[in-house]
């Protein structure tokens, strides 16, 4: 059965708004775990807006789950995670400006470098994904630079109603099934929430579900167990 990896960004975005010492990460992993997820994710940026290498750190030594760490190729970025060891990594792109990560990556023009990145962490004992759109060409570079995973953007499909939602589905379980072939685990996630979870957590061969900003939000009114406990019935 699909599992649920619970992003914990924006407990950090609300700390970081005073940089105070509250909310506190690990407590909300704990309870995130409780509640009945199998994983915490996070994002180091580079520009650490929100997650800091010392949360990474701290995550990573007390969580009793896989930590999942999203992160680009940066140079800085690599070098944390190369340190730290977390079980999982996520490659994703990175805009400076952007509000929350705006599609997947784009292998084929930065297949050499994020084919060396992918060598170096499975060096490491992580196991690495590659956070790309449902197309085929992506999944064939992602086989090609010896990813373990791969994970669905599931964005387009987020902000889709009626007809267009539908063929957008169509596309995850076309590359699901096809990332399945060519050897590849298969994850997803993005703009999921409790009303459009269920489908995607339907597709054959995914995995794990990383959702964040809908349970967070959610959280503000029923607590982070709960709210998890909630989207996890909504994913059955």
């Amino acid at each position: 059965m699909v599992t649920l990896g619970l992003n914990i960004d924006h407990v950090a975005t609300l700390r970081e708004v005073r940089k105070d010492i509250v909310p506190n990460l690990l407590k909300a992993a704990q309870e995130g775990v409780r509640g009945g997820a199998k994983g915490i994710t996070v994002h180091l940026r580079e520009d650490r807006r929100h997650i800091q290498d010392r949360d990474v750190f701290i995550l990573k030594q007390a969580i009793k789950v896989p930590l999942n760490l999203e992160m680009s190729i940066a140079p800085n970025v690599v070098r944390v995670a190369l340190h730290i060891k977390p079980e999982k990594a996520c490659l994703v792109p990175e805009k400076r400006k952007e509000l929350t990560t705006e599609g997947g990556l784009d292998l084929r023009h930065a297949q050499r470098q994020i084919a060396t990145v992918v060598n170096q962490l499975k060096k490491k004992g992580v196991t690495v994904s590659l956070f790309i759109d449902p197309e085929p060409a992506q999944l064939r570079v992602a086989s090609e630079v010896n990813a373990d995973f791969i994970e669905l953007h599931t964005g387009v499909y987020a902000r889709t109603r009626g007809s267009q939602r539908k063929r957008e589905l169509k596309r995850l379980r076309d590359a699901a099934e096809y990332a399945h072939e060519l050897g590849l685990g298969v994850n997803a996630g993005h703009g999921l929430n409790y009303e459009n979870v269920k489908p995607v957590a339907q597709l054959p061969c995914v995995e794990e579900l990383n959702i964040g900003h809908a349970i967070i939000a959610r959280a503000v009114f029923v607590g982070i167990r709960k709210a998890v406990s909630e989207m996890i019935y909504s994913m059955r």
